[in-house]
C-alpha cells in the first residue's frame, strides 16, 4: 500500500444497458482491488438505477473498503447507500454537471464498458489530466477509447489494461506521477 489514499474513479454503464453476469463481477472485483490497494473507490452514486460503478462499490465494501458516492440532484438518498461511505450531493443532474464533480474528485479513473455518460467523464478527465485506465474486452467506451487519446493534442492516454488487478495497478502507478 502506498502512503497516500488515492481516490480511484470507476465509471461504466448503468444496469439499464444489457451487460452480462461476467460484467458485474469484473466491476466488482476492480472495487476490491481498490480497497485492497489502500485506496478510497468514488463512483456515480444514482438515485435511479444500478450502474457497474455501483458493483465496484459493492466490491470495495466487501473487503473493508471506503466508498464515496457522487450523486445527481438534491439530498444524499441514493439506491447504493448500504455500500457508500461518503455520498456528496451535487444539487446537479445527470448530464448536466454532476460529471465535472464525480470526475475532479478522483486522481485516476478506470473506465468500465460505458455509454454517453462514461464518455462524458472520459472527456471530462482529458481536459483535467486525469490518469485514464480502460478495461479491455468490456465493451462500450472503454473498449473504443483504450489506448487512445481524444484528440491530436495527446493529454491523456488512455492506458489499456486486461484484467480488474492490471487496471488498479495502472491508474495507482499512473495516479502517483
Amino acid at each position: 500500500m502506498s502512503a497516500k489514499r488515492l481516490q480511484i474513479g470507476v465509471m461504466g454503464m448503468g444496469h439499464d444497458m444489457e451487460h452480462s453476469a461476467q460484467m458485474t463481477q469484473l466491476a466488482f472485483e476492480i472495487g476490491v482491488c481498490i480497497a485492497k490497494a489502500g485506496h478510497i473507490t468514488v463512483y456515480g452514486a444514482n438515485k435511479d438505477q444500478e450502474t457497474l460503478p455501483t458493483d465496484a462499490a459493492r466490491g470495495a465494501k466487501s473487503v473493508g473498503g471506503l466508498t464515496v458516492g457522487v450523486t445527481h440532484g438534491v439530498g444524499r438518498t441514493i439506491l447504493n447507500q448500504e455500500n457508500t461511505d461518503v455520498v456528496v450531493a451535487t444539487g446537479i443532474e445527470k448530464g448536466g454537471g454532476r460529471e465535472f464533480v464525480l470526475v475532479n474528485s478522483c486522481d485516476a479513473i478506470i473506465l468500465i464498458s460505458g455509454g454517453a455518460g462514461t464518455l462524458i467523464e472520459a472527456a471530462i478527465a482529458y481536459e483535467m489530466y486525469i490518469p485514464m485506465v480502460a478495461l479491455l474486452g468490456s465493451g462500450g467506451w472503454a473498449d473504443k477509447l483504450a489506448g487512445t487519446y481524444l484528440d491530436p493534442r495527446n493529454k491523456v492516454l488512455i492506458e489499456s489494461a486486461k484484467t480488474p488487478q492490471e487496471a488498479v495497478e495502472l491508474a495507482v502507478k499512473a495516479a502517483m506521477k
